[in-house]
């Protein structure tokens, strides 16, 4: 019983954080499409990202990172069905999944975008500053 008045007031708490986010969005199913939204935008950006690393790269870095890519998107969708498990056939649930799938995506962009913006002389960056 404890741990469903935990879930309970941590959903609405999550509710009410991204109802501030969305505006004045006051159903699930629109907390929901405003998620989705804001996934969108982020998984937009992590492929302008990911295509300009991609130009910048050697080729042999290229397969490398395609195949990094792809194993980490398997793996924050599988992390974000274990953070969204809790609420199954919940309403809520595809707002927690796609919220976990924003953070994760803004996280991964972020770390692209430093792979671009690398120091002088640092061997553990395997992608050339631009000319």
């Amino acid at each position: 019983m404890k741990q469903c008045i935990i879930l309970a007031a941590a959903l609405l708490f999550s509710a009410h954080a991204l109802a501030e986010g969305c505006g004045s969005n006051a159903t699930q199913s629109d907390l929901n499409s405003c998620s989705a939204s804001k996934y969108k935008e982020a998984d937009k950006k992590l492929n302008e990202t990911y295509n300009t690393v991609m130009k910048r790269a050697p080729d042999s870095t290229k397969v490398l990172l395609k195949t990094a890519q792809q194993k980490w998107i398997a793996l924050r969708d599988a992390d974000c069905e274990v953070i969204s498990s809790g609420t199954e056939g919940g309403s809520v649930q595809p707002m927690i999944r796609l919220d976990c799938q924003t953070d994760k995506t803004v996280e991964r962009t972020a770390w692209l975008e430093s792979l671009l913006n690398c120091e002088e002389g640092d061997l553990s960056c395997p992608i050339p500053r631009a000319p």
